[in-house]
């Protein structure tokens, strides 16, 4: 276990509790099954830098840091800019809420976590993300390291033959390690690696509106489109917004939330002693305790609304940067109650669990929004061959392009394309009992051909296993199939 710099936090002089403002916790938000809680699944966490949080710091089983400068978690003896984004990534995932009184904890809030620092100066690069992906992999036995969370990206798009990024997380998919990476945060442009890896989960965003109701879902601004390898990313979106993450220890940020949260929740009689106590402290103006104590409070929580702050210790934070370890949460449950899924398996049960945003583009959502109870249900009783082949891209067998896709609950199924003039009932697919479909042509003329699945003579989708597709027109998608010459 790592130096992880114990920090004595006095939890009982003030209040932990919500405000007004509060947003839903994640595991609200998900309807995450409560049954699962990532224990004994370990989480990798390749970002800028970390602060010892007490929602997980007693959680850390490594840190490495590939710039060297930092020795330990928790060696700096203050905090530093570079240790927000990553101390709010691993906490919207795998934090226990210690500072919220356990309303916003993680989903996988028991995960132990390994730590890699990627950032020199305060800056990052393709190079320190190559350095930090190596060292994963150099250690992923050691650490028994599960699921990789990456919320940043590269310098420059390149096809996955050229990208050193890409490669190393091809290799992690092909040693058993799920990969989950944020899509970006801009609507005008497609991903970089490590988004655009094709064996990444890669997860846009969406905003509840701090609601429950899907009625009241949009999508939010993340990359999206084909990369250059004409894969089409995202995969899944997972909230993006209204997402509880904390206000980094010793900063004036977090003194200044304390301070006005205890102003909130000060009662009339004392609100006037409270704020010449600590207006200095917390940057607030003079001239507001020279006015009533209702335009005094109205002026508190427009305050605490302003730095959306929603606890004593928490504020709400928005972008794919969360929407991906959230993602990750999910997969160290289903993993806990799965430990045998591959990689594949698990990509291909949160695709084909997903449920689009209905009148939202396709094309910028994926295969839908994330569900995080029903993939923790099929992974439970997933027990069928888990052969990574069985959940791959179609493939030349002999003389044949053999497809497979998985559904237990088909009763029929089609093959339906180019190649066949999309005729839809003369390339059956085959059940072989445990609910992997197969299908196969003859190997045909070099060229681009366009194809679906038809599912039970009425439900087209395209192949959940290849990510080469392109719009149909129709409001989806259509696989798509290369043969080369």
């Amino acid at each position: 276990m790592p130096d992880t710099t114990k920090i004595n936090y006095d939890l009982h002089a003030h209040s932990h509790a919500q405000n007004r403002l509060a947003v839903i916790p994640t595991a609200e938000k998900l309807d995450a099954n409560p049954q699962f809680s990532g224990r004994g699944v370990r989480i990798a966490f390749i970002d800028s830098g970390f602060y010892p949080h007490p929602d997980f710091a007693d959680r850390v089983v490594a840190f490495h840091d590939v710039s060297g400068e930092e020795s330990s978690l928790g060696a700096c003896d203050e905090p530093k800019g570079h240790h927000w984004h990553g101390t709010q990534t691993v906490v919207s995932c795998a934090g226990n809420g210690e500072l919220s009184d356990r309303i916003y904890r993680g989903v996988a809030h028991e995960a132990e976590l390994v730590l890699v620092k990627v950032s020199a100066a305060g800056k990052i690069n393709d190079e320190s993300i190559v350095r930090g992906l190596e060292w994963v992999i150099a250690n992923r036995a050691k650490y028994e390291i599960r699921i990789v969370n990456i919320s940043l990206g590269g310098d420059c798009d390149r096809p996955t033959s050229e990208s050193r990024i890409n490669q190393l997380i091809e290799n992690l998919a092909g040693l058993g390690v799920v990969v989950t990476v944020a899509a970006g945060n801009s609507s005008e442009g497609s991903s970089m690696p490590p988004a655009t890896a094709p064996s990444a989960i890669t997860v846009g965003g969406y905003s509840d509106e701090n609601q429950f109701e899907p009625a009241d879902f949009d999508l939010y601004h993340s990359n999206f489109g084909t990369t250059v390898d004409g894969i089409v990313k995202p995969e899944i979106i997972a909230p993006a917004m209204f997402v509880a993450a904390p206000i980094l220890p010793g900063t004036v940020d977090y003194q200044t939330a304390e301070i006005l949260s205890l102003l909130a929740n000060s009662p009339d009689y004392s609100f006037r002693k409270s704020y010449l106590e600590n207006w200095k402290m917390a940057g607030l103006p003079e001239h507001i305790i020279s006015t009533d104590v209702a335009t005094a409070r109205r002026f508190v929580e427009d305050e605490l609304g302003r730095r959306k702050i929603v606890a004593t210790h928490y504020q709400h934070v928005d972008g794919t940067s969360f929407a991906a370890p959230i993602t990750a949460s999910i997969v160290a449950q289903m993993l806990e109650a799965n430990s045998r899924l591959t990689p594949q398996v698990v990509k291909n049960i949160l695709v084909s669990t997903a449920e689009k945003i209905s009148g939202r583009p396709a094309i910028r959502q994926g295969f839908g929004l994330l569900n995080a109870k029903l993939a923790v249900d099929l992974a439970k009783v997933e027990d069928h061959d888990l052969r990574p082949n069985v959940f791959s891209p179609p493939r030349v067998e002999r003389n044949r392009i053999v497809f497979h896709f998985h559904d237990d609950a088909a009763e029929n199924a089609c093959l339906v394309g180019d190649f066949n003039d999309w005729n839809e009932k003369n390339v059956p697919f085959l059940r072989n009992g445990d609910g992997v479909w197969t299908a196969a042509i003859p190997c045909q003329p070099a060229g681009k051909y366009r194809y679906k699945v038809l599912i039970n003579a009425e439900r087209w989708i395209e192949d959940p296993s290849h990510g080469f597709k392109e719009e149909d027109g129709f409001g989806g998608f259509n696989s798509i199939l290369v043969i080369g010459g």
